[in-house]
C-alpha cells in the first residue's frame, strides 16, 4: 500500500527582517546567529524522519536553514515555496503601511507591483495538485506568510483565512491525511518550535 503523503511545513530561521516586522519576499537576507541556532535546533527533531523528498525555497534563508538543520545535500529547490513577492511593500512594516492605507490587509488586497491573493492562492494549489504525485514524508523549508498560505489552501479556506495561521520561525508544521480517511486533509502539527510543549 502506498504511505499517505504527509507535508512537513518548515519555516527558516531568524532574520534581522523577521526581528522588526519588516515584509521580507525577495531579498535575500541571511539568518541571525539566533536563526543559525534555530536552524540547527531543528535536526535532531528532523532527522527522526526518513524523508522521500526535501523542497526548498529559493531564498537564502530558507535554503540556509535547510542546510543547517542537514538536508541541504538532499534538498531540491522549488520556486513555488518562495515568500509572498511584497512588490512596493518589500521591506516596510504593515504599520508603516497602514499610515497611508489605513484599512490595508495583506491577504485580500495584495501588494502593489507584486503579488496579490489569486497569485498566491495559485502558487499554493499548484504546489498541492504537484503533492498528489508524492507520497510519504516530505520537507518543505519555507516562509511563514507563504507556509500560511499553504496550510489554508491544503484545508480548502480560501485564501484570507491565512490571516489565523501565524507561522513562528524555524517552526514545523505537518499537513497531511488521517489514514481512517484519506481523502481528507488537516493540520496535524500547527507552529511547533524546539521550546513548544508536546503532547507525546
Amino acid at each position: 500500500m502506498t504511505e499517505l503523503l504527509q507535508a512537513y511545513l518548515v519555516r527558516h530561521g531568524e532574520t534581522v527582517w523577521s526581528l522588526t516586522g519588516q515584509h521580507t519576499g525577495r531579498t535575500d537576507l541571511a539568518l541571525t546567529a539566533r536563526g543559525e541556532d534555530e536552524a540547527r535546533a531543528l535536526a535532531p527533531r528532523l532527522r527522526q524522519i526518513e524523508f522521500t523528498r526535501v523542497l526548498v525555497s529559493p531564498r537564502l534563508r530558507a535554503r540556509r536553514t535547510c542546510e543547517l538543520a542537514g538536508f541541504g545535500p538532499a534538498s531540491e529547490i522549488e520556486p513555488e515555496l518562495a515568500e509572498w513577492d511584497y512588490g512596493d511593500f518589500e521591506g516596510q512594516r504593515s504599520v508603516e503601511i497602514r499610515k497611508e492605507r489605513p484599512d490595508w490587509n495583506i491577504w485580500r488586497d495584495g501588494c502593489p507591483h507584486g503579488e496579490t491573493p489569486a497569485d498566491v492562492s495559485a502558487r499554493a494549489d499548484r504546489l498541492i495538485a504537484r503533492f498528489g504525485t508524492m507520497h510519504g514524508n516530505i520537507a518543505l523549508f519555507t516562509h511563514g506568510q507563504f507556509g500560511a498560505a499553504l496550510a489554508v489552501r491544503w484545508i480548502d479556506l480560501p485564501l484570507i483565512k491565512g490571516q489565523h495561521f501565524v507561522l513562528r520561525v524555524a517552526s514545523v508544521s505537518v499537513l497531511g491525511r488521517p489514514s481512517s480517511d484519506p481523502d481528507r486533509q488537516v493540520i496535524e502539527l500547527w507552529n511547533n518550535t524546539a521550546n513548544s510543549p508536546r503532547d507525546d
